[in-house]
């Protein structure tokens, strides 16, 4: 009797893990867990983690590189959704650098990481700095990768184009490339450092194809009508940076929420 008892209570065991098991493999699982911020989620509205990564076709099993990750607001989502099946690869700066703005940024990003090691445990990381350090992955070996809002500060060095045919190369045949950039207005010219940190969609679409993607599909789901792109301070005008705002623009300006965004996936090749 002691032992069935004892199985019985295993196999309830067992059933009421299911579900929580499975659940750590699904991204609104992931998007709702307790270790992102409040702060960080509240900018969900405005940059549609799981609409966007659903539209890259983002999968659990892939091995996925996200360029630049800064503070990590993308990696907390990323990294735990690849962490059992899958790989998380930061392309970042260099953690070695003397550079005291480097080593600050690595604190931060690292110092995320390294609090919880059962989200974070499998995270790899590459070197991104442009334009001659560039040791992110094999050639080949990537099924995804993955920009938000970077590429005007690749234009700002005239670094681009370096960027994009890194990421071409890390590629698998097939492979996806994700931007999400701001949108910057067709009607005036691209300024080639984009200072004003918009960049206009068919800019981006035309050094993609050059580096030898192809469109693959876009999406309005960062999409806002309600950003004139006509900022003194450029996308940093907006929320949530309000740069030089005073107390009464910046309530105006939140009206308008955060830049207007184009979000394209491109496809190398099989």
């Amino acid at each position: 009797m002691k032992i069935r008892k004892l199985f019985t209570i295993l196999l309830l065991a067992l059933f009421t893990m299911g579900p929580e098991v499975a659940e750590v493999k699904s991204l609104d699982n992931v998007i709702a867990g307790e270790h992102r911020s409040e702060q960080n989620k509240s900018r969900d509205a405005y940059r549609n983690p799981k609409e966007t990564l659903e539209f890259f076709g983002i999968q659990s099993d892939m091995t996925v590189v996200e360029v630049w990750p800064s503070g990590g607001w993308y990696t907390e989502i990323l990294a735990p959704y690849l962490n059992k099946d899958g790989q998380y690869i930061s392309a970042s700066f260099d953690f070695n650098s003397d550079s005291a703005f480097v080593q600050r940024v690595a604190k931060i990003f690292l110092g995320k990481l390294e609090k919880r090691p059962d989200l974070y445990g499998n995270v790899k990381h590459g070197v991104l700095m442009l334009p001659d350090q560039i040791d992110v992955a094999e050639p080949g070996s990537v099924d995804m990768v993955l920009t938000f809002r970077n590429i005007h500060n690749w234009m700002a060095r005239g670094q681009e184009r370096i960027a994009i045919n890194a990421f071409y190369d890390i590629l698998k045949p097939g492979g996806i490339l994700g931007v999400v950039e701001h949108r910057g207005n067709e009607l005036v010219p691209q300024d080639p450092a984009s200072k004003s940190g918009y960049v206009n969609e068919t800019y981006m679409i035309e050094i993609a194809k050059e580096a030898g993607f192809v469109l693959d599909r876009s999406s309005e789901v960062n999409a806002n009508p309600l950003d004139t792109k006509n900022h003194t301070e450029g996308v940093w005008t907006l929320s949530p940076t309000y740069r030089d705002q005073n107390d009464e623009q910046k309530e105006a300006l939140s009206k308008i929420g955060e830049s207007d965004r184009f979000t394209l996936r491109f496809k190398k090749p099989e």
